[in-house]
């Protein structure tokens, strides 16, 4: 197989870019350098094309690894042919590979082997060739009858022979085919209650069924987890069809004169082994695909959220809410550095109001707070209408938002927190990660394992070693795209920069401890285990604006600043782009983003992103009418909707089908996290606490 070819076809890419991409990879480029530092090789490649590539560049070489494996194993056992050899070779899947290798692979005993170690295989054969009479067969397996074998009688060889052909059935790998794919253009998955009487979260599952080829991937996951929890019963069917019936009449043949026996095997090797196999098998593709698809919309969510719109120069005192033991509160200055920290009390079972009010206005004074920054968990409501009084009573112009602290206990509790904070409470912490991740989302989020930041569904349910190296390169690029002050960086921030190893990122941060703070880029190299090759990958992501060298602050590479500096003696604003390529020997696609960067340097393309809405009252669902339209945020987009806060207790729903005025195949099409939009309110439950939107006709 040629897998450059074949990678160019399936990607819409031209040979070129996909050679010259796939030796930069082998070279040991990272894929954010790759994509912002060799666009003249890789053809303007974007990193999540080459994550693409890069993905199913390493599945085709699994491939043609297992192809070999495979190809071994069998002809180790002396059963290769070379029409399975050739068959073996043209598979483009690995589930084809397994297919084909299945009759041959080492079996644990079972029922076929057993009879096999017996003697039976000659009578099973006489069975699939079917030209012996019914009389005659039964003479012949009267032969077989040996006590010492545990073959008693007649009965017990003819069980024996068809033992053997069942598993031959159910590892026939035409056969598997064939069946596998009718249940997956035909079958139907249906569901049913353990206990039709228990209340759940699973109830719309309790008498369910839909098509196997059109089943939402959330139904998917939904149903998985109501099983675990043992409250659904799940199994695939063809409805009105019969496959063991129509596996016995298609392949035992009217001249084969067994065929009794040949079609109750059949049907036994389907009922026992095939049907078993296959219903896993489905099962387990069905999960895969909707892990895939969760995966995706979670990295499509996660990548906003790190991207949102620094609040920048904003002194930020954040509270942790809650009831018993307090509300935790630590204010910031503009860079994020601890003022003051404290717990009030002004929610059940203290209800102090009016002692939270005069601390927090004191704090407020203290410290010039800009905004309050409030964790939207347990008592969030409660702590906001407090807030929203005391602004209405002080002289300072002050605005609160409410921040998702998904995430922030797991922070607080980290080595990184400990290590940030070794003399605070952990509640704390909490609370200072509320008001940090206004003031630079990426800076702070990036302390946290992002499956734990709270904008998928069903995480704790994928697989977790996909989930993590997903959202891994969804920081990865976020965190390259923004770049990072090298002098201020937190170890958590340096080591998702391109080719910085955590380790590196150590010795970064203890480089800059012991000698001072970085002058310029090429002082890199003088950390411990930054070496030449590392230098290389991670230099244009590192910033340094304190450096005498304004390039330094730009995302300009070292490797280019010879061309920079003879473009600042230009006006490089007016030039001809064609021209100075040719003259200065650099690509189009550099030469462009150098200019870029030096009408601009230092800036954060996060600035471009919408700004979080601030708020100064508050709103409650008592206050909301069918009709009304208010502006919210977008938190969370899912499968089939997208969640969003308008600055009530629960956040709104806007179904797919409230999304838009054309149709969309997934939400994603339309929305993102972090969004601002303007909604309709449809429809409000009072009892459930639940809000339909629409976005429709606005």
């Amino acid at each position: 197989m040629d897998i450059i070819k074949k990678i160019a076809g399936e990607l819409n890419l031209k040979v070129s870019q996909v050679e010259n991409t796939v030796k930069l990879l082998d070279e040991g480029n990272t894929i954010p350098f790759i994509a912002r530092y060799r666009k003249e090789q890789t053809g303007t490649l974007e990193d999540i094309v080459i994550r693409d590539l890069s993905q199913r560049l390493e599945y085709l070489r699994n491939l043609e690894e297992r192809k070999e494996e495979v190809i071994r194993l069998i002809d180790e056992q002396g059963n290769l042919t070379e029409e399975l050899r050739a068959e073996i070779i043209k598979s483009e899947t690995l589930q084809k590979i397994d297919d084909l290798y299945r009759p041959f692979r080492p079996k644990r005993r079972t029922r076929a082997i057993i009879a096999k170690e017996k003697g039976l295989e000659p009578l099973s054969n006489l069975i699939l060739e079917g030209k012996m009479s019914v009389d005659d067969f039964i003479k012949e397996a009267e032969k077989y009858i040996d006590e010492e074998k545990e073959v008693m009688n007649v009965e017990d060889a003819i069980n024996g022979a068809k033992d053997i052909i069942a598993e031959i059935i159910s590892d026939d790998p035409s056969i598997r085919d064939r069946v596998r794919n009718l249940f997956l253009k035909n079958g139907v998955l249906f569901t049913k209650a353990v206990d039709e009487k228990e209340k759940s979260v699973y109830e719309m599952y309790y008498n369910f069924s839909e098509p196997i080829k059109s089943i939402a991937n959330h139904r998917v996951l939904a149903i998985n987890r109501g099983e675990k929890d043992k409250l659904l019963k799940v199994a695939i069917e063809i409805p009105g069809f019969d496959m063991g019936e129509s596996l016995s009449s298609s392949l035992a043949k009217e001249d084969n004169t067994l065929s009794l026996y040949y079609g109750e095997a059949i049907e036994d090797g389907y009922g026992r082994l095939l049907f078993p196999s296959i219903e896993r098998e489905i099962r387990n593709t069905l999960t895969e695909v909707a892990e895939e698809e969760a995966i995706k919309v979670f990295a499509l969510n996660l990548e906003p959220l790190l991207l949102q719109a620094p609040l920048k120069d904003k002194n930020v005192l954040a509270i942790d809410p809650g009831f018993r033991t307090g509300c935790k509160v630590a204010v910031m200055d503009k860079f994020g550095t601890l003022k003051e920290y404290g717990v009030i009390y002004p929610t059940e079972p203290r209800n102090d109001i009016e002692g939270s009010k005069k601390t927090l206005k004191a704090l407020i004074k203290k410290h010039k707070v800009d905004i309050i920054s409030i964790g939207n968990g347990t008592a969030s409501r409660e702590t906001e209408l407090i807030v929203a009084e005391l602004i209405g009573e002080v002289d300072e112009e002050v605005s609160y938002i409410i921040v998702s602290e998904a995430g922030a206990s797991i922070y607080s509790a980290s080595d990184v927190a400990r290590e940030e904070f070794p003399d605070l409470d952990v509640s704390i912490r909490g609370a200072i990660s509320i008001g940090r991740r206004l003031q630079d989302p990426l800076a702070e989020l990036v302390k946290i394992e992002p499956k734990h930041i709270g904008v998928g569904q069903y995480q704790h349910d994928l697989n977790q070693k996909k989930l993590d190296e997903s959202l891994s390169a969804v920081v990865e690029d976020s965190v390259n795209t923004v770049g990072v002050n090298l002098n201020t960086a937190s170890t958590s921030l340096l080591s998702y920069v391109s080719g910085v190893s955590k380790k590196i990122a150590n010795n970064i941060y203890e480089h800059r401890n012991e000698i001072g703070s970085f002058e310029d880029r090429k002082q890199l190299l003088k950390v411990k285990g930054l070496g030449p090759k590392t230098y290389v990958q991670c230099a244009g992501f590192l910033r340094i604006p304190e450096s005498k060298n304004i390039l330094d602050n730009t995302g300009v590479h070292p490797e280019s600043y010879d061309v920079a500096k003879k473009l600042l003696d230009m006006d490089y604003k007016t030039v001809n782009i064609e021209e100075v390529s040719e003259k200065l020997e650099v690509g189009i696609p550099t030469l462009e983003d150098i200019i870029k960067e030096l009408e601009k340097p230092g800036r954060d393309p996060r600035e471009d992103s919408m700004k979080p809405i601030l708020r100064q009252d508050v709103l409650k669902i008592e206050d909301l009418k069918e009709g009304m339209v208010v502006k919210g945020t977008i938190r969370n987009v899912v499968d089939f909707g997208a969640f969003v806060d308008i600055g009530v207790t629960e956040d709104g729903l806007v179904h797919i089908s409230q999304l838009s005025n054309k149709f969309i195949k997934h939400p994603k099409e339309v929305v993102q996290v972090g969004d601002i939009v303007d909604v309709k309110i449809i429809s409000i439950d009072m009892d459930k606490n639940r809000i339909g939107l629409s976005m429709k006709e606005i």
